[in-house]
């Protein structure tokens, strides 16, 4: 990634932790001294927290809207209910300025949350939350509801899968309810309400908290107490992203609340529900449903992108979220289709050797609804039966926003160096993957769309970019062709250790050789690393991820 683009990075990023068990697994930033803002920026690029990545190209809804006055707008209702005091500190300042200057990415962010800014709105005024909670996503994931950062997170309010089923996201092969925009919406609130409360109604504590972890802010303000210092928000040491969230949401509110004072023109939404959701009763296969909608299926899937695969999940949520001028039709639509349409079938003839995991892969399905449907009990299926099996109603290719096509996509973007296909063997982790390739095990984790820390499967195929091995910190030319070869350009910097560390994880994270840090530093693995222990790095800034 381009240095320039790093600010705009820096500032959709977010990610929260499970409570109390994730906070050091969650730490977002990096403490980096002499070095350049090109090294600062390579080691920024590195942390698998930092990033919050749109894998799904945006979408323009066919959306029925009227004339809007400034009376109507979504903008003026969360304007008339504004709370928090906004300091005119140079926190604040930095990122109001920040979003001042990029007002294109403001109007795209707003016509991303068009669809949903109202349903949100109402949810925070039923359960008496602060309305600038309502921009809280802006923060999170620029509204994107298929955001993803390779801390974990996912979904519109970046919850970690942990953190996502304590607050009642399911997730499982179907579907993930942490995309799904009603559950996310309503499991966020709940964990605010849980913050506020555990803070002791400070919203300050409670925000930093969603970003990095009530264990870590609760340790800030403790060590505080014990030193006789404020405990406000302002006053605790925090990570460094986190020290920025809360300013984030404070700049966007203050903009909000004065948008002429900036001259700024905000993307006009209209104070009325656009959308609705629709029950569906049972599973329903995506592509059709969008065309009893009158939909296209990246539409469809946009609206409803809790659902990972071509339909939705046979156990529920049985429902969708619609455009409401669509809505009469679809339900007319619907009442029409028998139960048996609601999918395609296949009959199958089970074979000599077959399984049921292997036939569940074959036809993108899972085990147990092939067991629902044909009322198999154990795991034994008998060659030279039958088997009746749920099939997509249009070719796999034609749902480009379902799991297994957003990472066959992912997957096929080309990148520096050479392509290699890894299958996924017993006993495999990303570190000796990575080792084998000469890679950083979190540039895998990217290249194939998941996050370090997800867990390999098997028969996995994972792409891999090899680069060729450089050793001279220069550029040579090769006299035989006359072709000049780009080499290892190094830089040295200093990293603080931070709680968590281990020789193994700086040494993937800046992608070298424990035995190198070892040298640099006249140390012993053996020995544990300190928080705040400052050691030498000699990083290849030719290998930014």
């Amino acid at each position: 990634m381009k240095h320039y683009l790093l600010p705009a990075l820096l500032l959709v990023s977010g990610c929260q932790s499970t409570l109390n068990t994730e906070d050091t697994q969650q730490e977002k930033s990096q403490n980096i001294e002499a070095a350049s803002v090109e090294e600062i920026n390579y080691a920024l690029l590195h942390d698998e927290s930092i990033d919050v990545y749109h894998p799904v190209a945006d979408v323009d809804f066919s959306l029925k809207k009227d004339a809007i006055t400034r009376h109507d707008d979504i903008w003026q209702r969360i304007r008339d209910q504004l709370q928090f005091d906004i300091p005119e500190n140079k926190r604040v300042k930095a990122q109001r300025d920040w979003y001042v200057k990029h007002p294109n990415y403001l109007k795209r962010v707003a016509k991303r949350a068009e669809p949903f800014l109202f349903y949100i709105v109402e949810e925070l005024e039923k359960n008496n939350m602060p309305i600038e909670m309502a921009l809280l996503p802006v923060v999170e994931s620029a509204f994107d509801p298929f955001a993803y950062s390779h801390g974990r997170a996912s979904g519109m309010w970046q919850f970690v899968p942990g953190t996502g089923k304590r607050f009642g996201m399911k997730q499982n092969w179907w579907y993930d309810g942490r995309r799904d925009v009603v559950a996310s919406t309503q499991g966020a609130i709940a964990y605010l309400k849980y913050l506020h409360k555990y803070f002791k109604g400070d919203w300050m504590l409670a925000l930093a908290a969603y970003n990095s972890g009530e264990g870590r802010v609760s340790r800030a303000v403790k060590k505080n107490r014990k030193n006789n210092k404020p405990t406000d928000f302002w006053s605790l040491k925090l990570p460094k992203e986190t020290k920025a969230y809360v300013p984030k949401l404070l700049a966007l509110a203050d903009i909000v609340k004065r948008p002429q004072e900036f001259e700024l023109n905000l993307y006009q939404i209209d104070n009325k529900a656009v959308i609705s959701q629709v029950d569906i009763k049972s599973q329903l296969d995506l592509a059709k449903a969008a065309q009893l909608a009158d939909l296209s299926l990246t539409e469809l899937q946009r609206l409803n992108p809790g659902f990972n695969r071509w339909a939705t999940d046979p156990d529920g949520p049985h429902h969708l979220l619609l455009p409401n001028q669509k809505i009469e039709k679809f339900e007319q639509e619907l009442a029409k289709l028998s139960q048996s349409d609601r999918l395609a079938w296949q009959r199958y003839k089970i074979k000599n050797g077959d399984n049921l995991g292997a036939i569940a892969k074959q036809f993108h399905t899972s085990i147990s609804l092939i067991k629902e449907v044909n009322n198999v009990k154990g795991t034994q299926i008998r060659a030279g039966k039958y088997l009746l099996i749920p099939v997509a109603a249009k070719s796999l290719d034609n749902y480009i926003l379902s799991y297994d096509q957003r990472i066959a996509k992912k997957q096929s973007r080309p990148q520096q160096g050479t392509k290699v296909i890894h299958t996924v063997v017993s006993g495999d982790n990303l570190w000796d993957i990575g080792q084998k390739y000469s890679v950083n095990s979190k540039s895998i984790a990217k290249w194939n769309g998941f996050a370090p820390r997800d867990t390999l499967k098997l028969g996995q195929k994972l792409v891999i970019w090899q680069k060729p091995k450089t050793t001279v910190a220069n550029v040579k030319y090769n006299k035989s062709s006359n072709v000049q070869t780009e080499q290892a350009i190094m830089r040295n910097i200093t990293y603080k250790v931070r709680r968590g560390d281990s020789f193994a994880r700086i040494a993937d994270k800046f992608n070298v050789r424990i035995a190198d840090i070892e040298r640099w530093n006249n140390l012993n693995r053996k020995k544990y690393l300190q928080p705040g222990q400052r050691l030498k790095l000699s990083v290849d800034v030719t290998n930014n991820i």
